[in-house]
């Protein structure tokens, strides 16, 4: 076969064989179709085994997109100063022109924009290494999981993958799958190891093909394809297939009695999801994205991932000891977009202890009081800082983390970002009630996670508006048709951001 030639020309043989022993034809097709598009200069085959892992974390830090700290397994990755959140405005379905009706999927006619993208993409890894990675959304080989495959050349990208997801390799192997997810990603051009052509960035989504298009960036939320953008294409399918995927925690909560009840929680980001999972004395076992199936009348629910790429502002020993814990203890970790200090410590807005007096942050060489161009002040450490470490850091992860069948939910828990208006706590009335009220007339205020101006106040059905690949109503006509006959789960919703007349937080604590 033509594609097969093909990539035994572009393969050393390791590689080859490493891709060719997984027997999947469609598999090999799409390698071989990105190869010759994006025309790297050398391709690596990842499988699960610890040399391949360790050879991506060093070329990580050889071609400089991550650097060692002080503490053993931590390293540094910058993103451009331009390059720090999702980029809304340009992430887009490819879709026929029949489906263009939904107003508020951004998207464009799906012939228009694969000519775009292919030709962003054509020889854009001239020179560069590719990175082919497999992995598994869920607990590999359950009724949960679905297999993606990641083309990259950003061995960051690659990296915070390895730490966020379970491998993928085996069970490629295992199941000759036709209808895996495909990612393909490009940080384009460097400049001191970031991307320079942040005017060129796109983000485009073809959902007749399970293929996602990542061109021109390297932050994570727009790179890391198994995150958000593997959401999009799981929240199509699982309308298909009657299930659901949906931005949420999954935690378990212990009684005084000592009976333990899981509970997931849809929140936008920077609304607190991360917290609430990690409440001190209750178990973790995701903090971002589920999958929710039903089973005997009852919800299970899976961590789509393995790992945690969350918000490092405002992590401190006093309110967030669990997190802060693994934060400063050795093991493999990734900050992105922090300061690191002169003695190559890090350190993110709100940690514990003094402000240092200068060091490296993702504007380059910082000091008390620096501004950009624009005048405007440079802080120490990006609003929208993060970490990236396996869910196994943490004292508190629950043991069911990787359970096949997944963990029986009682309860669903919608919050927001709401100023003056919502309840701290409050219980629906029933299923419907609560998916239609607590869910799907969901309100929250825009933060730093994305681009834009922050404080907005918009609707964000279930905090999933901003990954709707599907007519709203029809998403949550598929919520109410999940919860119907159900046993015992209710639904919750929680503010934690009232504020009073003065605007101070009515918990006390400022933002």
């Amino acid at each position: 076969m033509d594609h097969m030639l093909k990539l035994k020309k572009r393969l050393d043989k390791d590689n080859f064989d490493k891709l060719t022993a997984l027997d999947n034809d469609a598999l090999c097709f799409f390698v071989s179709e990105y190869v010759e598009l994006c025309n790297p200069e050398k391709v690596f085959v990842r499988s699960n085994s610890d040399e391949d892992i360790s050879y991506i974390r060093n070329k990580s830090l050889a071609y400089g997109e991550e650097s060692a700290l002080s503490t053993l397994g931590h390293t540094i990755h910058f993103d451009s100063y331009f390059d720090q959140a999702r980029d809304k405005k340009n992430t887009k379905y490819l879709v026929y022109d029949n489906q263009r009706h939904i107003k508020y999927i951004n998207s464009v006619e799906k012939a228009d924009g694969e000519i775009e993208i292919r030709d962003h993409l054509k020889n854009i890894m001239e020179g560069k290494e590719m990175f082919v990675c497999f992995f598994s959304l869920g607990p590999v080989n359950s009724e949960f999981s679905i297999l993606a495959v990641q083309i990259t050349d950003s061995a960051y990208v690659a990296h915070s993958e390895d730490i966020l997801y379970r491998p993928g390799y085996q069970a490629f192997k295992s199941n000759r799958v036709s209808n895996f997810f495909k990612f393909v990603h490009s940080a384009g051009e460097l400049v001191d190891a970031v991307s320079k052509n942040i005017d060129k960035r796109r983000v485009y989504i073809d959902l007749a093909g399970n293929l996602v298009y990542s061109v021109n960036t390297q932050y994570a939320g727009n790179t890391v394809g198994l995150k958000k953008l593997a959401l999009r294409l799981a929240i199509q399918k699982a309308s298909e297939e009657n299930w659901l995927a949906e931005h949420m925690f999954v935690m378990g909560v212990t009684n005084k009695s000592g009976v333990k009840a899981y509970f997931c929680g849809a929140y936008p980001s920077m609304c607190g999801k991360t917290s609430t999972a990690m409440v001190s004395g209750e178990t973790i076992i995701g903090d971002d994205i589920a999958y929710l199936r039903r089973r005997n009348d009852d919800v299970f629910a899976v961590n789509v991932e393995r790992g945690i790429f969350g918000i490092v502002k405002d992590v401190n020993g006093k309110d967030d000891p669990l997190i802060y814990n693994a934060l400063t203890k050795e093991g493999e970790l990734i900050f992105s977009n922090i300061l690191v200090d002169k003695k190559n410590n890090p350190y993110w807005l709100g940690k514990d202890g003094p402000v240092p007096d200068g060091g490296i942050n993702y504007f380059g060489h910082w000091f008390p009081g620096k501004t950009d161009e624009n005048g405007v002040e440079i802080t120490p450490s990006h609003k929208n800082a993060r970490f990236t470490l396996r869910l196994s850091a943490l004292n508190n992860v629950d043991e069911a983390l990787d359970a096949s069948t997944g963990v029986s939910v009682k309860g669903i828990i919608y919050g927001g970002r709401d100023s003056d208006t919502s309840c701290p706590v409050e219980e629906a009335l029933s299923w419907e009630h609560g998916v239609v009220l607590k869910g799907a007339c969901l309100e929250s205020e825009t933060t730093a996670a994305t681009l834009g101006q922050e404080g907005v106040r918009v609707f964000n059905p279930m905090s999933n508006m901003d990954f709707l690949a599907i007519p709203l109503g029809k998403y949550i006509q598929r919520h109410l048709d999940f919860g119907k006959g159900l046993k015992q789960t209710n639904i919750y919703s929680v503010n934690y951001f009232l504020k009073n007349s003065n605007g101070q937080f009515l918990n006390g604590k400022d933002d």
